[in-house]
C-alpha cells in the first residue's frame, strides 16, 4: 500500500512506455511522479502500490464500438485512427490503455471502500464511442464508471473534469445516460475545436488565471452537488491549465492549480462521497517538470484523506 497517511495509490510500472521519436506526449512522466512521490516519502522505494491486470476485451467493448477495440487489441488501427490518436502503433501502447483502464477501476473500487483513492494515470477523456482521439486510446473513467453500474456497486456517478480541454469523449459515451453526471471545466479555444454536450459544460477564455477559475469552478460545484447526489464521484485533474504548460490556456499559477485539487477533493469528501483521481492532461519539454505539477493532485489527495 502507499506511505503512511496516504490514500490508497494505484500504479503500473507499465504506465510508463517508449514511444516512437517525435511523439509530443510526455509519457515518461509517470515515471518520474512515481519517483517523485519517493522522494517526498509518499511513497516506499519498493512497491507502495496496488498495480491493476489489463482490461479485457468486452468489458471495455461496453463503452466503445466492439470492432476499434478488436483492432486495438490487434495493432491493426487504420491511418486515420493512429493519427487521431497521435501515440503512434504497438502492442505496448494497447497493453498500456488497457492498464489504466483497469487501474482507474481499481482505483474506484478503493475509493468505494477507503472514501479516496488515486489511479497515478488514466484521465483519457477524448476517446468517445467509436474511436479514441488526442493521445486517447480507451476512456479509462467511462470504463470504470460503466464497469461499477454494471455490476451494481453504484446507482449514480458523477465526472468532475478539470483538464484544460473539454471532456468530449466522456460526454459522448454518457450523453443521455440518466445515470451519469459529466462536468466539464475547460478553455473554450482550446481543443477538441467541435465541442461536445456535457451535463454541464463552461468553457473558459484564454488567460482566466486563479481568481476567476476558482471562482468559477465553486459556484459550479454548488450547483452539482445540490443536484442528485451520486455515489461515486471520478475526478479528472489535468496539471494542464498551468501557464507554463506547453498546450494549456488557462493562464493558472502553481498555487491555484493546487488550490483547485484542494477545493474539489475537501468539497466532495466533507459531503460524504467517495472520490477516485486520475492525472488527466500535462504537457511540457520536461516530463519531470510535468510530473511536479501532478504531485500538487496527490499532497492534496493526502491532506484531505488525512483531514
Amino acid at each position: 500500500m502507499s506511505g503512511p497517511g496516504m490514500p490508497p495509490l494505484v500504479w503500473h510500472p507499465d504506465y510508463t512506455i517508449t514511444l516512437a521519436r517525435g511523439r509530443r506526449f510526455p509519457m515518461s512522466k509517470y515515471g518520474y511522479l512515481r519517483a517523485a512521490l519517493v522522494r517526498r516519502g509518499m511513497m516506499p522505494e519498493s512497491g507502495g502500490y496496488l498495480a491493476p491486470a489489463p482490461a479485457g476485451l468486452h468489458r471495455i467493448a461496453r463503452v466503445h464500438e466492439i470492432g476499434y477495440v478488436e483492432r486495438v487489441f490487434d495493432d491493426r488501427l487504420t491511418p486515420e485512427e493512429l493519427r487521431a490518436i497521435g501515440l503512434g502503433s504497438s502492442a505496448q501502447i494497447a497493453r498500456r490503455s488497457r492498464l489504466a483502464c483497469a487501474g482507474t477501476l481499481l482505483a474506484a473500487r478503493l475509493a468505494l471502500e477507503h472514501g479516496l483513492a488515486c489511479n497515478l494515470a488514466g484521465g483519457s477523456h477524448h476517446a468517445g464511442p467509436l474511436r479514441g482521439a488526442g493521445y486517447c486510446v480507451f476512456n479509462d473513467v467511462a470504463f470504470a464508471a460503466r464497469s461499477l453500474l454494471d455490476e451494481g456497486m453504484v446507482r449514480r456517478i458523477l465526472v468532475v473534469d478539470l483538464d484544460v480541454h473539454q471532456g468530449d469523449g466522456t460526454a459522448r459515451i454518457f450523453e443521455g445516460d440518466g445515470d451519469v453526471t459529466t462536468f466539464s471545466l475547460h478553455a473554450e479555444a482550446n481543443y477538441p475545436r467541435e465541442k461536445a454536450r456535457s451535463s454541464l459544460d463552461i468553457g473558459l477564455p484564454d488567460a482566466t488565471g486563479d481568481t476567476a477559475y476558482l471562482d468559477t469552478l465553486s459556484r459550479a460545484l454548488e450547483r452539482l452537488l445540490a443536484g442528485p447526489r451520486p455515489s461515486i464521484v471520478f475526478y479528472n485533474a489535468g496539471a494542464d491549465p498551468v501557464a507554463e504548460d506547453r498546450i494549456g490556456r488557462l493562464a493558472l499559477s502553481r498555487a491555484g492549480l493546487a488550490a483547485r485539487d484542494r477545493m474539489v477533493l475537501t468539497r466532495m469528501r466533507a459531503a460524504g462521497l467517495p472520490v477516485v483521481t486520475v492525472l488527466g492532461g500535462g504537457y511540457g519539454h520536461d516530463p519531470e517538470e510535468v510530473a511536479e505539477r501532478h504531485v500538487l493532485l496527490i499532497e492534496a489527495a493526502r491532506d484531505t484523506a488525512a483531514a
